[in-house]
């Protein structure tokens, strides 16, 4: 059974980086996308970013120039660095992973959320 952990979430003031963890347990992290997703209370959840099992990757366009995935195969580990934050990026983060390594519109694994709040 595929594990998704989040880890890498905390308080930060504005203007600060952050840089979240997604580990995989179970499977080879290489035969998976790894997409970001945001909820803040009171709103739906968001699409940040996906990563591609072979590098690629897409971005919320609100999002690109600050925020930047990355994943080691080596380490079963996706990362997103997270700069330049705001107030409006207090949200729980979480990763997700189709059965595939192709960022698809479903996802089939989720991890358990990590909070990143981001004080003015």
């Amino acid at each position: 059974q595929v594990q998704l952990v989040e880890s890498g979430g905390g308080s930060v003031q504005s203007g600060g980086s952050l840089r979240l963890s997604c580990t995989v347990s179970g499977d080879t992290l290489a035969y998976y996308a790894i997409a970001w997703f945001r909820q803040a209370p009171g709103k739906e959840r968001e699409e940040v970013s996906c990563i591609y099992g072979d590098g690629r990757t897409d971005y919320a366009d609100s999002l690109k120039g600050r925020f930047t995935v990355s994943r080691d195969n080596a380490k079963n580990t996706v990362y997103l660095q997270m700069n330049i934050l705001k107030p409006d990026d207090t949200a729980v983060y979480y990763c997700a992973a189709p059965r595939s390594s192709v960022c698809l519109r479903e996802f089939d694994y989720w991890g358990q959320g990590t909070q990143v709040t981001v004080s003015s």
